[in-house]
């Protein structure tokens, strides 16, 4: 194993170690101090981060306003302060070694004012800026008007050519890094395109070399490319080091900070890591963001998954084959099935699934009552999470009437509803599990064994060794 150079990153020489920021509550200021303590770089999520009482208890993220704009601004108003505590949090933890980085999805509710308001509140104690989830034109101009380095998270030199065209050339002092996502073996959200297959993962090293390519002709020479997703031992990254193709390299972890003492998930999650298999990470496309994401394939995913399955195209007027007349509805009324789908129709609904629940595309799923008394009561119970939602039709821009335009889909789910449950609770089977596709060589590893769960020290000296 080649040595592991150190690199000056947010303007300190730190180990090229990067801790990946992941969700809601799921890295956290305890998880990313610890990491930047450790001598690398700690990353905690400022994506409705949590605040806590005097008593050192979380604070429920309750919300009281009437309508989702009430409810948008409460939520905003959340995501700050909590953006803000885990920031100081993780400054003290850190003990003043390592940099500290805030994570925040571009595509989440009010990203832009999330994002000054804690740069704002918690000024100099965040050092870097992740973003991913849609292109972040916007995060070079936030990030250098505050003096914080930022780091784009792409999927593709093409990507990365466009934020660069059009806004980051005006701000590079302050570019830090560009972060590399595997789109096929990433957890959390991906992001493939459509020009890419998502049953066909592509070789990383072409990808990147093509992205170091681009920022050399930018005169990027010396800016580190942070290679993420599918990374779990840097054993099987040698060839990167000291790589003039791959150029300066530093590598995100996401999946194994999972399964540290300092990780802020439930014991029931942790133990459940030790026990997936090759294959149990899904990519699946249920996201209300419209993206590809990767997760565990349990029960919460098997129901989604079964809306889909039953699922028929329907026509509002008798037309072709869609010549068979179905009620739906309490109203019962009619819409036009083929014959065929007519059948698998009155073959779910003899199953239980009496519910026929209409979809942005022309279709019809079939659902039982409390399946879709659940789909219904969580998108009026909408908070706005997100910049544009699929499941709830709900739009952050006024100039849209703060709508989509499109119907609710109700193949998709409340993202912020089952993130919070999962990372609060000890339920599982019935929330969105995020993880990496690599996260079933837990149960090999012999680092882990017996169930050892190491702190995030022990985990990234061992990292270091190349395991």
């Amino acid at each position: 194993m080649k040595a592991l150079r150190p690199l000056i990153i947010s303007g300190k020489e730190v180990l090229p170690l990067v801790e990946g920021g992941k969700g809601i509550s799921i890295s956290n200021g305890q998880s990313s101090g610890a990491w930047a303590s450790a001598g690398g770089v700690g990353t905690f999520s400022g994506v409705n981060a949590d605040s806590y009482d005097e008593h050192g208890r979380v604070i429920p993220q309750v919300y009281k306003g009437r309508t989702r704009r009430e409810r948008h601004e409460e939520l905003i108003a959340f995501g700050i302060q909590g953006g803000i505590t885990q920031a100081r949090i993780a400054h003290e933890a850190s003990g003043g070694q390592g940099r500290i980085h805030m994570n925040i999805l571009w595509e989440m509710a009010g990203a832009e004012r999330i994002l000054v308001g804690v740069l704002e509140g918690a000024k100099g104690l965040i050092h870097g800026v992740t973003c991913g989830a849609g292109m972040p034109y916007k995060i070079a101009e936030i990030c250098t008007h505050h003096g914080v380095h930022y780091y784009p998270i792409i999927s593709s030199a093409r990507a990365f050519r466009a934020l660069w065209k059009r806004a980051y050339h005006k701000f590079s002092d302050w570019l830090g890094g560009v972060v590399y996502e595997d789109p096929w073996l990433a957890g959390g959200h991906n992001g493939l395109s459509n020009s890419e297959d998502p049953n066909k993962p592509e070789d990383p090293y072409p990808r990147v070399a093509e992205l170091r390519k681009q920022m050399n002709e930018f005169g990027l020479d010396e800016i580190p490319i942070v290679m993420a997703g599918g990374v779990w031992a840097l054993r099987e990254w040698e060839h990167w080091l000291d790589n003039p193709e791959i150029g300066p390299v530093a590598f995100q972890f996401g999946t194994r900070p999972l399964l540290t003492q300092e990780s802020p998930i439930s014991d029931a999650w942790k133990h459940r890591l030790l026990t997936l298999k090759e294959g149990d990470v899904y990519l699946n496309r249920f996201s209300p963001t419209g993206f590809y994401s990767s997760a565990v394939n349990n029960p919460f995913m098997e129901e989604l998954r079964g809306r889909s399955e039953r699922q028929v195209a329907y026509s509002a007027h008798e037309v072709g084959e869609h010549n068979t007349p179905f009620p739906v509805g309490a109203r019962g009324r009619m819409v036009y099935l083929t014959a065929e789908d007519k059948k698998h129709a009155d073959a779910w609904i003899r199953q239980g699934h009496t519910h026929a629940m209409r979809t942005p595309e022309t279709t019809l799923i079939f659902v039982t009552p409390a399946q879709e008394n659940e789909i219904v009561t969580d998108q009026i119970n909408c908070m706005g999470c997100l910049s544009q939602c699929q499941f709830s039709n709900w739009s952050q821009h006024p100039e849209h009437n703060f709508s989509t335009g499109k119907k609710a889909d109700p193949r998709s789910f409340c993202i912020q509803k089952t993130l919070q449950e999962i990372s609060h609770s000890e339920k599982l089977d019935n929330q969105l599990m995020f993880a990496g596709h690599n996260a079933y060589r837990f149960a090999s590893d012999p680092f882990y064994r017996n169930g050892f769960i190491p702190t995030v020290r022990e985990l990234v000296d061992r990292i270091a060794t190349g395991d």
